[in-house]
């Protein structure tokens, strides 16, 4: 799903003015702060901006941003991708979004290798592709790969609450945000210093449900937009909570980002899908942290069509630090793989595959 934020657009030099003086508003509450701090975004558009506009080289030393698990392709796990394998080689279309093409599974087989084998893969722009598909392939099953967070699921329910062709199946795998944010604070090692939560999750679920993170562990959080301003606004509203001894929920993207969500969203979400503890792919099972289909709606499960359960012991080759990376644990260059065996153009790791993978943004905008 995608959203059009039609704010009026600055022009370079007053956006150049303006970041200034928030820059220059962020350097006096650290120098007042006077400690290291960690800012974490759970959003992999956030770790573009970052990147992109060299924001950690404008931040005063000691204040470091951390790129948290917000790339829903990064975390998909690799039973996801055998699933969809194997459905293509049962002889169903496989239908999904570029970024899943070169994900590898436990064995670094891809849609992309499957495809290139004779096997039907078609890369679309939405579901409604992949519905006209099954209305032009009656004789076929065609599999939607539901991958996403909250942003991505409300689409697929919308089309399955007004009644697909019945040859429309999903594989799916939506996972949900806060309950992420749950497993990394809830480790007592843990030392992030404050939130910038995640503006296209946040346009669907809205503030609340974040509420619970400043009243149980005393962290300040704050929703950002995606324009470099946008981001350098929420750092600041954060910084400026750590100065007052507050820690709320505070909304830096109000002209996208309301308290309530989409409540449409919601209610479709709602029914369509159950919340159900799921695999993040190099973590682990997290508690209450994914979607499956609903009772109602279990004749779409793409799931019961495998031949056999896929089950893997493993989830990225051995030395990959995905994982790590995903939690901010560590930083892309210290995987042993890191631009040596694992590229852009030869990934095998989840998040070198994905245009929000933490490895990737670093090659394309950070590596020298």
């Amino acid at each position: 799903m995608r959203f059009k934020d039609t704010s009026p657009k600055l022009d370079k030099f007053r956006s150049r003015k303006i970041a200034k003086k928030i820059l220059h508003s962020i350097h006096i509450s650290y120098a007042k702060i006077n400690r290291n701090l960690k800012l974490m975004h759970v959003c992999g558009t956030h770790e573009t901006t970052v990147a992109k506009s060299g924001i950690r080289s404008l931040l005063p030393n000691g204040l470091e941003i951390i790129s948290g698990p917000g790339c829903p392709v990064c975390i998909c796990p690799s039973e996801h991708i055998s699933a969809a394998i194997q459905l293509a080689k049962q002889g169903a279309i496989i239908v999904t979004f570029g970024d899943m093409f070169k994900v590898p599974d436990s064995e670094l087989i891809t849609l992309s290798n499957t495809k290139s084998n004779g096997y039907d893969i078609r890369i679309v722009y939405s579901i409604n592709d992949a519905v006209k598909i099954a209305n032009n392939n009656s004789n076929k099953k065609i599999i939607w790969l539901g991958v996403g967070f909250e942003t991505t699921a409300p689409m697929t329910a919308f089309t399955l609450i007004n009644n697909p062709p019945t040859n429309f199946f999903v594989l799916s795998d939506f996972r949900l945000v806060p309950p992420a944010m749950e497993l990394l604070l809830s480790d007592p090692k843990h030392d992030l210093d404050g939130f910038v939560l995640p503006g296209h999750v946040s346009t669907i679920i809205g503030t609340k449900d974040y509420d619970q993170f400043p009243e149980k562990y005393n962290i300040p959080c704050v929703v950002g937009g995606f324009d470099a301003l946008d981001f350098l606004i929420a750092i600041d509203m954060i910084l400026k909570q750590i100065i007052r001894g507050d820690s709320i929920v505070e909304n830096a993207y109000p002209r996208v980002v309301k308290a309530e969500g989409n409540t449409i969203a919601l209610k479709m979400m709602n029914k369509v899908f159950k919340v159900v503890d799921a695999k993040w792919r190099g973590i682990g099972i997290i508690k209450k942290s994914g979607f499956e289909l609903s009772e109602r709606f279990v004749k779409y499960d793409a799931k019961a069509l495998l031949l056999e359960p896929i089950k893997s012991d493993r989830d990225l080759i051995k030395g990959c630090l995905c994982g790590n990376v995903i939690l901010g644990k560590a930083v892309p260059q210290s995987c042993p793989h890191f631009l040596k065996k694992c590229t852009p153009e030869t990934p095998i790791g989840p998040c070198m595959v994905s245009d929000e993978g933490t490895c990737r943004i670093r090659v394309l905008y950070e590596e020298k």
